[in-house]
């Protein structure tokens, strides 16, 4: 999506330069030729700013048609963002709604909406797995480790333990180390999931969590376009009144440079 908006956008400032040459033009300065007496001096400090909060602004100031370029980047980099936004926020509603009519359904369909990692972690796993398989007294670690608290309960072991598959006393320092990595990682009872009973819905599920992720990495990716918009106007603002077209007495043409220190 993102590598069809810059294509549009390239297309629009070749159409939009085309217009441009048909006055003759110094392209580094950017002034119509046709222009018959000397640009009315403005501040450079003026356009510059006016240009840095809405780009081609400054140029507009200064009857430059290549103003018409910056807005309709402005223009198209917002709408585009907002659009790309609002289907990443569709995307996340949708994949939500999933976890919560399908994968969330037989545990806590309304418990608590749960983070990014989250919803992460549900889409890497079929099921969460228990906190507690065996309900009372100490915490009793999910052993499935195609589960998601099954594996954290392996990298645990894997972590505290000499070996993980020949666990140390329960009372030892080592076993309780492992235990506080489990509770600390693990999934709780309100956020427990299982994509087992519906494998249509898990997959649904994952494109729109990857369709979301794509809509929100594309705005992301737009505003820093748009803010490369808002400095190269700024700049080229300023570049532009300080060098200034004239006209000598025989009608000849010459470019003037000013450059403050």
């Amino acid at each position: 999506m993102l590598r069809h908006f810059v294509l549009v956008i390239s297309a629009l400032v070749c159409a939009v330069d085309s217009i441009g040459a048909q006055v003759t033009t110094d392209a580094s300065v950017g002034l119509s030729s046709t222009a018959q007496e000397e640009i009315r001096p403005r501040s450079p400090a003026v356009v510059a700013v006016a240009s840095a909060i809405l780009p081609g602004s400054g140029q507009a100031l200064m009857r430059q048609k290549r103003s018409l370029v910056y807005f309709a980047l402005e223009a198209a980099g917002v709408a585009y963002y907002v659009s790309q936004h609002r289907e990443g926020d569709r995307e996340r509603d949708r994949y939500r709604q999933l976890a919560r009519s399908v994968a969330r359904a037989e545990f806590s369909p309304d418990g608590p909406a749960g983070s990014w990692d989250y919803y992460e972690s549900m889409e890497k796993y079929v099921a969460s797995g228990a906190y507690d398989v065996i309900a009372g007294g100490n915490i009793d670690p999910e052993a499935n480790e195609e589960t998601f608290n099954g594996a954290t309960w392996l990298l645990a072991r894997q972590t505290y333990w000499r070996d993980p598959n020949s666990p140390p006393p329960v009372e030892s320092a080592e076993y309780a180390a492992a235990l506080d990595f489990y509770k600390s990682r693990a999934v709780q009872p309100d956020y427990r999931w299982s994509w087992l009973a519906d494998p249509d819905a898990f997959r649904q599920f994952r494109r729109s969590i990857a369709s979301s992720n794509s809509a929100f990495r594309n705005a992301e990716q737009t505003v820093s376009l748009v803010l490369a918009n808002h400095v190269l106007s700024a700049v080229d603002a300023y570049a532009s009144l300080r060098l200034r077209i004239r006209r000598s007495s025989d009608g000849a043409m010459a470019v003037v440079a000013s450059v403050p220190f």
